[in-house]
């Protein structure tokens, strides 16, 4: 079992930045891949980005060079720098951790993320 928080959601204008921290706790031995997918009202959930255990990246083309994510294994946290935000960001943001090879993932319960002017 692994267990997942997420923190840093708020409300913020256009063009504006948040930090988003998911900190990881369990049986996180077995975890070799960690993301943060996003999901708007009335949309399909979509993955933002993963990271894995080596420091390899993927973003969804939508974020490129405006997200950034990262991971601190010291502190077992994966963070998504978000900067230039739309408001079609605008979505409940989830941090998922597992093991790609077995397709065995978990979950956080989600922040919010408002971008409004």
């Amino acid at each position: 079992q692994v267990q997942l928080v997420e923190s840093g959601g708020g409300l913020v204008q256009p063009g504006g930045s948040l930090r988003l921290s998911c900190v990881a706790s369990g049986n996180i031995f077995m975890v070799n891949v960690m993301g943060w997918y996003r999901q708007a009202p009335g949309k399909q959930r979509e993955l933002v980005a993963t990271i894995t255990n080596g420091g390899s990246t993927n973003y969804a083309t939508s974020v490129k060079g405006r997200f950034t994510i990262s991971k601190d294994n010291a502190k077992n946290t994966v963070y998504l720098q978000m900067n230039s935000l739309k408001p079609e960001d605008t979505a409940v943001y989830s941090c998922n951790a597992g093991r790609s090879t077995i397709s065995m993932y978990f979950w956080g319960q989600g922040t919010q993320v408002t971008v409004s002017s």
